[in-house]
């Protein structure tokens, strides 16, 4: 055989074996798609899942469905999307512990995070925010690190649990500024801003969003917000930065992601459609409203993202030898 009918072999068979690929990314979607959210009902996660499903619906003529599957930090619902069938009938909305760093934070996954999933596309970002309960006598940065430097280990925050979001912020924050503010572990967000309101609890990292009718009510003061530039949604808060700790920029996120091996024209047409709902005011202006910060992005730089993601925090749960509840 020359060289030339070689070649043709070749690209012959390669044709052949993308068409059963081709032929269910242009059936897609043949019946209605599970969008995995592996949290319990009624928080952010929901905000983010159910207004996109029913973009979705109508930007693809089938039911989007949210089924809600929470359990060990997002594992459960992450697994279930991992062993799916690649056809793009079974999403998930992942997070920064679901795709990225939960496989620092427990022995053993049921899953290879690293090779389970097709990254599609970033949605939102949820930045943190430094409260305090309006009782105590700090009202900037300066003055709580004044006194968590002249008590260390007296000064508390509270998280929604080892390994969350807020407790990792902590961390972080820990680490950067040299003090020891002492973490404390609730069952989830809502009971431990619940004692810093009472007073049980003295400051706590928490997300703009959960926390911002909080800080509107004044039930809790704001000391500084850990995004880049200011949020329009509390413009009087300066960034971390601007109160003389820069560079440190926390902002739990979330993306969509389908089972790896999904056809990419499947995942092209998804991120095309998230892409023009955080474009639209009923979905995106909505998200930026409670505080979410829109992200977005092709599923490449959305890989590149996981991998700077996992190279941040990697560190930071490995020196603090914080291991999930």
């Amino acid at each position: 055989m020359t060289p030339s009918a070689t070649r043709r072999s070749v690209l012959a068979a390669a044709a052949t074996a993308a068409l059963p690929s081709l032929a269910r990314s242009q059936g897609w979607p043949a019946r209605s798609v599970t969008i995995v959210v592996p949290f319990p009902p009624g928080g952010i996660a929901d905000q983010i899942a159910r207004p996109l499903a029913a973009h979705f619906q109508a930007a693809f003529g089938q039911p989007f469905v949210v089924e809600n599957r929470p359990g060990a930090g997002g594992n459960i619902g992450a697994d279930a999307v991992a062993k799916a069938a690649p056809d793009g009938h079974t999403l998930l909305l992942g997070s920064t512990g679901t795709l990225c760093i939960n496989e620092f934070l427990y022995d053993r996954l049921p899953f290879d995070m690293r090779r389970a999933f097709a990254p599609i596309t970033l949605l939102v970002g949820t930045p943190m925010v430094l409260i305090v309960n309006p009782a105590r006598p700090w009202r900037s940065l300066a003055d709580y690190l004044a006194a968590a430097r002249a008590s260390p280990g007296r000064i508390t925050a509270g998280s929604a649990g080892s390994g969350s979001a807020l407790h990792l912020t902590l961390a972080l924050f820990n680490a950067a500024t040299g003090t020891d503010v002492q973490h404390v572990a609730y069952r989830g967000a809502a009971p431990a801003i619940v004692d810093l309101i009472a007073g049980t609890l003295d400051s706590m990292f928490d997300s703009v969003p959960h926390a911002l009718p909080h800080i509107r009510a004044g039930r809790v003061a704001a000391l500084a917000v850990a995004t880049a530039s200011r949020l329009a949604v509390l413009p009087e808060v300066p960034t971390f930065g601007e109160a003389g700790l820069p560079g440190f920029v926390v902002s739990p996120w979330f993306g969509l992601a389908a089972p790896a091996r999904t056809p990419e024209a499947i995942i092209g047409r998804l991120h095309a459609a998230a892409s023009e709902a955080l474009r639209q005011p009923g979905y995106g202006g909505r998200l930026a409203e409670i505080g979410a910060e829109l992200l977005g992005g092709d599923p490449a730089a959305f890989s590149a993202f996981l991998e700077e993601e996992r190279r941040r925090w990697e560190p930071v749960i490995r020196a603090g030898n914080i291991r999930a509840d």
